[in-house]
């Protein structure tokens, strides 16, 4: 039985040893023997500055009243220690909360009191308990677009947090978020491999040969196949040839029929199958003339070369793959299957997002001119964009708060990154202040899709109206319908 919560939301657990009681209300519920305490099995999902961030909390309210509540990490994991229960927090956003951050932003009246704000915070947050303005974030869908450029994929080593030793739990395809992750993941580095070309080099190859000797000639094989049946002419030889039909590359390819299977049996985050399918169709004729037969122990010590620096990244996500489906590829067309406890860390997914748009939505901007994470006496910008005579800080603000003050904490925080000498002294120099920009998820409006294009981000029109020089701008997530 599973607790399933949205992210930044809570979630009231009663300690009982009434087994009828908890049978009737499993939800409301946590079960204890008399004997026994319930134990919370909590999980750090990294470690930065001195600081633990946890994938989700709890909070002991009363002697057996206990809170779960979630952050902005999306996944699933073993509630209790036991592992009799698991908690799974689910990729949605509350329209409200957006709407509230929107509507502080705008507001520019500086004589508004503490009795004021106090009233403001609480009916706000009345406003997010009850209502239904809510979207599924397609995580898969926000991988594809950051996938999709190699300089941003590069940085998606710490999206995920998998835990293989742990016991796994059984969901349905729905509640599978690992799968099409790795999937897609691994699918946009085989598109890089295959753009510069596979990897050529030396492969031992065995041929029983007719009329003739190559390489060396395999005693016991040869006496089986040949010697036995009276095949006098023939020869069992192993010689070595150069060429793609090499280990990795074998590898690579039955890691790439496993995931063609899996994405035509998914129909869930593959419905628009056009994007996916181009690149299946992009990647296939590489491996035109390359066998899948392997066997997978044998990869485990494969020596990488520092040119071909992608192999790494290749088959490590392949072994995870494979290790999913048990090897198996009749697996990946089961509705209920296994997953180890994994955690997305959503925060750092929006950064990479934004930065792929940014990208798409200016290509005459390269990596260089948007310097990402740029860090500063203990401080990391998301983005500082350098272009032409325009400098402008950037934080990719997916945690929005509802509470007046800490927006306006959040804002404050922006226009300080700005004053940083490190940040001031970057080229180019500009004698005018640094204008600063929040870019947020917007409310989805398929209608209308935010472009983030350089000329457009710091007009009047995306202003925060009690600043100076400090703009917002919304910019639309894919969403599961």
């Amino acid at each position: 039985m599973g607790i399933i919560l949205k992210e930044h939301t809570s979630h009231k657990l009663t300690i009982t040893e009434e087994k009828s009681l908890f049978e009737k209300e499993r939800e409301k519920h946590l079960f204890s023997f008399t004997d026994q305490t319930v134990e919370i099995s909590l999980r750090t999902f990294k470690k930065e500055r001195g600081k633990e961030y946890l994938c989700f909390k709890k909070h002991q309210i009363a002697d057996k009243i206990i809170n779960i509540s979630s952050d902005y990490y999306v996944g699933i994991d073993w509630l209790t220690k036991d592992k009799s229960r698991y908690i799974q927090v689910e990729p949605k956003l509350n329209n409200k909360v957006v709407e509230s951050f929107e509507n502080v932003s705008d507001t520019d009246n500086e004589k508004i009191s503490e009795k004021e704000i106090e009233q403001w915070d609480k009916e706000t947050k009345d406003q997010i308990k009850i209502s239904d303005k809510e979207y599924e974030v397609n995580v898969i869908g926000m991988l594809m677009q950051i996938m999709s450029h190699s300089e941003v994929s590069k940085h998606t080593d710490n999206l995920l947090l998998i835990d293989w030793d742990d016991k796994e739990i059984e969901v349905t395809q729905k509640q599978d978020l690992l799968t099409p992750f790795l999937v897609v993941k691994f699918l946009n580095v085989l598109k890089d491999i295959t753009r510069k070309g596979l990897k050529k080099s030396y492969y031992k190859k065995q041929e029983n040969l007719k009329n003739r000797v190559k390489g060396k000639i395999l005693v016991g094989q040869q006496i089986k196949q040949n010697i036995f049946k009276n095949k006098l002419t023939n020869t069992v030889c192993e010689y070595q040839v150069f060429g793609e039909d090499s280990l990795e590359n074998r590898f690579l390819n039955k890691v790439f029929i496993f995931c063609t299977n899996y994405v035509e049996n998914n129909n869930l985050y593959f419905k628009d199958k056009n994007d996916i399918t181009w690149l299946i169709n992009y990647i296939r004729p590489s491996f035109e003339h390359v066998g899948s037969q392997i066997n997978v122990n044998e990869i485990k010590n494969y020596k990488h070369n520092a040119f071909f620096r992608e192999y790494r990244e290749a088959i490590n996500t392949g072994q995870q793959i494979l290790k999913r489906f048990s090897y198996n590829i009749s697996k990946t067309t089961e509705e209920k299957i296994s997953t180890p406890p994994f955690w997305i860390d959503m925060p750092k997914m929006f950064e990479l997002y934004v930065y792929a748009q940014l990208l798409k939505d200016n290509p005459e901007l390269n990596v260089g001119d948007l310097n990402y994470q740029f860090s500063t006496n203990g401080n990391a910008l998301d983005f500082l964009i350098c272009s032409g005579n325009q400098k402008i800080v950037v934080d990719a603000k997916y945690k929005l708060k509802y509470n007046y003050s800490q927006i306006h904490q959040d804002i404050r925080q922006v226009a300080g990154y700005a004053r940083l000498n490190k940040v001031k002294n970057k080229f180019p120099l500009i004698t005018e202040e640094i204008k600063c920009l929040i870019i947020y998820p917007k409310p989805i409006d398929s209608q209308n899709s935010s472009k983030l294009e350089i000329e457009k981000l710091v007009i009047q029109e995306n202003a925060i109206q009690a600043y100076h020089h400090i703009y917002k701008i919304g910019v639309n997530l894919p969403i599961l319908k």
